[in-house]
């Protein structure tokens, strides 16, 4: 890629443009493979699972980080962009993560292992990190725009942050290990995402899916899981420093490489899960209380793992009617005040100028500088 693909972001009064079907269907098959992945687990006993585990874990959430690096291009800080941050991750952040670290207080109790140490808030236990992850790269996103070369050096920063052990304060060792992603994601455009839809590229790319499902079918026992999940040192993962980066080197170019090659598989024109992939947020957030349910009140997961590859299928047709149903209009409608509340009282309606700074479109900007237009795709949920 280029030194920076990013145009220059002005915010003149523009229309809010359309919705992108392309984007929306992408995520919407994507969020299936998220909802897939996290009941496989339970199978992972299972070679057939454990092969498709590994094989969705190679993509699935760099892909959701590229799309939302993408989506969130044009952050500038504006005060509905702030406004629009807050209410679409930092409120349903501490909702979820809350909710799960009391339910998880509550089985370890049932199973005769009462936790008495205090909720830690700010270090996400599941699903909620990459709502953590993302807040901090899209409040960064202006340093990325900043920077000569934001994907060169965001691929350092994911290289050498496991040298050292990491806190889990916003999933920090996540955040920064899947940061390329974001940061790459950035610097695409529609142009560029319709070349990834030319014939030889498609056959390329299914090409590249299938080797490297045969991969993780003949490599899955010799990996270990714990690469796939962005959060240890190299020093937890018994490698030294070089084998470190090389490996996690080679995890973010199969990351970037699958991750392009499922974009160019996916549909441009709207169908009936371009509207499902605009409600992913939903999903995502919802369907770990369903699989936690599953798996250790009914025990659903240890009735079926003795089906073998009967059981897998049963897991995979489970979870993608979950995930489709999270996906409804309905679910949208009854959960959208929680996970995407207006906020309209908690910030101004009119900003002040700063001294230096004058006021255009009813939002200031430095002198000398461009002017910043509305981001597109503005309108929609953040990825997931």
């Amino acid at each position: 890629m280029a030194e920076s693909g990013l145009a220059a972001v002005t915010h003149a009064s523009a229309p809010v443009k359309k919705r992108v079907a392309y984007l929306d269907n992408a995520r919407f098959w994507v969020m299936i493979l998220v909802v897939i992945g996290h009941p496989l687990l339970y199978l992972i006993d299972l070679p057939a699972a454990r092969s498709l585990y590994y094989w969705i874990y190679l993509f699935h959430m760099p892909l959701f980080a590229l799309i939302s690096g993408y989506i969130s291009r044009n952050f500038v800080g504006t005060r509905k962009q702030l406004r629009r941050t807050v209410s679409t991750l930092v409120v349903p952040y501490f909702l979820v993560e809350t909710t799960y670290q009391l339910l998880n207080r509550r089985l370890a109790a049932e199973n005769g292992n009462p936790i008495d140490s205090p909720m830690m808030l700010l270090s996400p236990k599941w699903v909620a990190w990459f709502l953590a992850a993302l807040l901090i790269w899209r409040l960064t996103t202006p340093l990325w725009r900043a920077l000569r070369h934001p994907i060169i050096v965001s691929v350092i920063i994911s290289l050498i942050a496991p040298l050292t052990e990491i806190p889990n304060v916003f999933a920090m060792h996540k955040a920064l290990g899947m940061l390329p992603f974001y940061v790459i994601g950035m610097h695409f455009t529609m142009k560029r995402f319709h070349r990834l839809a030319a014939i030889p590229v498609r056959i390329g790319a299914g090409t590249l899916i299938v080797v490297s499902m045969i991969i993780c079918w003949f490599g899955a026992d010799h990996w270990h899981l714990s690469w796939q999940k962005w959060r240890l040192s190299y020093a937890e993962l018994h490698v030294g420093p070089l084998e470190g980066m090389l490996t996690r080197g080679l995890l973010l170019a199969a990351g970037v490489a699958l991750s392009l090659a499922i974009l160019s598989l996916v549909p441009w024109r709207r169908s009936w899960s371009s509207p499902m992939g605009e409600r992913t947020l939903y999903c995502y957030l919802l369907h770990g209380f369903v699989v936690i349910a599953l798996a250790k009140w009914l025990h659903v997961f240890d009735r079926i793992l003795p089906w073998g590859e009967w059981g897998i299928l049963a897991t995979l047709a489970g979870a993608t009617v979950l995930a489709v149903l999270l996906m409804t209009k309905p679910v949208a409608v009854v959960f959208r005040p929680l996970f995407e509340p207006r906020l309209k009282w908690l910030f101004k309606t009119r900003a002040l100028p700063v001294r230096g700074q004058h006021v255009s479109a009813g939002m200031p900007h430095l002198h000398g500088a461009a002017p910043h237009e509305p981001p597109k795709h503005a309108t929609t949920s953040p990825a997931p």
